[in-house]
């Protein structure tokens, strides 16, 4: 297995989607058997199940942090 087709749960969610990107591309192709066709779909699901966890629990912790009044100032890259 290439790097690029690395098991979901080990990707950030940047590389999930360049990955989804990929997928869809190579799915979009003519030349594709209808067996890389089943397993890119496959790893393509397992991605976006992953992303939506990643997702979904950023969105949580979002809702509890303004629940909770905590805030902090932002830290820019700018100097």
């Amino acid at each position: 297995m290439s790097d690029t087709e690395a098991e979901p749960e080990e990707k950030s969610l940047e590389a999930r989607l360049s990955r989804l990107d990929e997928i869809l591309a190579k799915m979009e192709s003519d030349d594709v058997e209808l067996e890389d066709a089943l397993r890119l779909f496959e790893e393509g699901v397992a991605h976006v199940r992953e992303a939506e966890r990643v997702l979904s629990t950023a969105e949580l912790r979002v809702a509890e942090l303004l629940a909770s009044g905590e805030t902090r100032p932002l830290e820019s890259d700018e100097g």
